[in-house]
């Protein structure tokens, strides 16, 4: 009986849902995350009639066909990248992106990660990393005699010397931008990689085409709305509930044709 396989898709694609929504409520609290949400789509079609067919000598003709769906997938979990709340946390080096814009640093094999977790420390030589120790692209290396760090909102990084009431520049953060930000892979600890469906980044600086400006002593949180998660749960629950009452109501079905045999 396909019921039976029918309902078997919608319970794998409600169990993929209730994971995809479990992820997004562990990482209520995570500085930057973006909430993914399961998409679906229905599988191929058992034409058995089809519409307009002629069904007499006349002409006349089928005005709706006779089709059994093969039931459900989940096709994708892409992320929502809507901005997430700022929190203040009166710490000079937490970095929050107020738009569109990434952060970049360098991975361990070379390449660039992105990430809106502007949570940014100091490592042993000076160096700006993020919260993992990967250092921030373009780097940014303060000296040991630094006295307060004040990050502008256009990501220009300066600092006051003892004894020296002149600020001195050390450099510039950069925001990378993407086309399809949804298109991004995701790596862990917070960082995406590039894609060929993200699109190559579109590097500048912040507050100018769409990057965003930057807050510092604030970071951006998830943004996740337990509401809505809970809400979504609720709904995949009664959808797995109701697949398992088919398949249920079909192992009857098959039961009691076999006491008849």
């Amino acid at each position: 009986m396909k019921a039976l396989y029918i309902a078997s898709t919608g319970m794998s694609a409600q169990e993929r849902n209730v994971e995809v929504i479990s992820n997004n409520i562990a990482n209520m609290r995570t500085t930057g995350f973006k909430r993914q949400r399961a998409e679906f789509q229905d599988l191929l079609y058992q034409q058995v009639r089809r519409a307009g067919v002629e069904t007499s000598d006349n002409g006349t003709m089928l005005p709706a066909g006779l089709e059994i769906g093969s039931g459900v997938r989940t096709v994708s979990t892409p992320r929502v990248m809507s901005q997430g709340a700022v929190q203040a946390t009166e710490r000079e080096l937490d970095v929050a992106v107020r738009g569109e814009g990434f952060f970049m640093v360098e991975l361990p094999d070379g390449t660039t990660g992105y990430t809106r977790d502007g949570s940014f420390s100091l490592d042993a030589d000076g160096q700006l990393v993020n919260s993992t120790g990967y250092p921030i692209q373009p780097g940014i290396n303060v000296p040991q005699d630094a006295q307060s760090i004040s990050i502008s909102p256009t990501g220009v990084v300066e600092i006051l010397l003892d004894g020296d009431p002149a600020p001195v520049q050390l450099g510039q953060l950069q925001l990378a931008r993407f086309v399809n930000k949804s298109g991004l892979s995701s790596l862990g600890d917070n960082l995406f990689a590039e894609t060929a469906a993200s699109g190559a980044p579109q590097i500048g600086v912040a507050n100018t085409d769409g990057a965003g400006d930057l807050l510092q002593g604030f970071l951006e949180q998830a943004n996740v709305n337990s509401v809505t998660e809970i809400a979504d749960l609720i709904a995949a629950q009664r959808a797995y509930e109701m697949n398992a009452r088919v398949v249920s109501g079909a192992d009857q079905m098959l039961q009691a044709t076999s006491q008849l045999r």
